[in-house]
């Protein structure tokens, strides 16, 4: 990974991020609502943009300091922990399979694992 890739990475989970949430608050906003799962969806879209917001930053701090190859490490586990728990919840949202809500915890353990990454990465700051 590169801070370059980092940050296309992140532009594309954003974009990706606002699809899925105009597309879940306008064409799916009542069938979310019938089936009880409108704040899964949030939740779902909310844990994106936050990492996605912080993927932004971490690219731009690579950028900048090029030597701190410990934030590809941070990148990858939050893109992992997007994926896994994000997914799993739009999964949830789109299907109806609630066993889908037994992945989210590793996903969350991805999200937390890039966080202590930032820590080492940036700790010779």
């Amino acid at each position: 990974m590169t801070a370059r890739l980092l940050l296309q990475l992140a532009a594309v989970f954003g974009g990706l991020g606002v699809a899925i949430g105009a597309f879940g608050a306008h064409a799916l906003h009542d069938t979310l609502v019938k089936a009880g799962r409108l704040d899964t969806f949030e939740t779902a879209v909310r844990y994106q943009f936050f990492h996605v917001l912080a993927l932004l930053a971490v690219g731009a701090l690579w950028a900048a300091r090029p030597e701190l190859r410990g934030l590809g490490t941070t990148g990858w586990l939050w893109l992992g922990g997007i994926v896994v728990f994000s997914g799993s919840l739009y999964g949830i949202c789109f299907t109806g399979i609630t066993k889908l809500g037994a992945v989210a915890p590793l996903g969350g353990l991805l999200f937390l694992a890039g966080w202590v990454s930032l820590i080492l990465a940036v700790r010779e700051l």
